[in-house]
């Protein structure tokens, strides 16, 4: 899904390079430049995005599966305090591969997060019952 957000908004900005127009009007080009620039980016945003969405629907199929979101939510509370107790120093480029994420910071560092944070993980499940 990603790699096709991705394919989607390079090659509309490829498109909108070359057609911008002709030569003595370079704003469109300048335009188009800047979205080569920033479409990776917003591709991963929208990838991320899509992993934290995906977070939820595991926990919340778990639940269902065994017929409540209580079990789930305490072993993530046990995860979360475990983490804390001893935090693990974890490169940035590991961090995904984590179901506590070791880094924490801002809430734009929070947009980079592959997992959603573990207390609204807990909040959800616990509304689920």
């Amino acid at each position: 899904m990603a790699a096709v957000v991705v394919g989607a908004i390079s090659w509309l900005t490829f498109l909108a390079f070359w057609t911008s127009g002709d030569s003595r009007r370079r704003g469109g080009s300048y335009i188009a430049i800047l979205l080569m620039a920033l479409a990776p980016i917003a591709a991963l945003l929208i990838q991320l995005a899509i992993s934290r969405a995906r977070e939820y629907e595991a926990d919340r199929m778990g639940a269902r599966l065994v017929g409540s979101g209580r079990g789930l939510a305490n072993a993530l509370r046990k995860l979360e305090a475990s983490n804390k107790r001893t935090p693990l120093r974890v490169p940035d480029s590991l961090s995904n591969m984590f179901t506590v994420a070791p880094v924490t910071g801002s809430a734009f560092a929070k947009l980079f997060m592959t997992h959603p944070p573990v207390e609204e993980r807990i909040r959800r499940l616990e509304e689920l019952g």
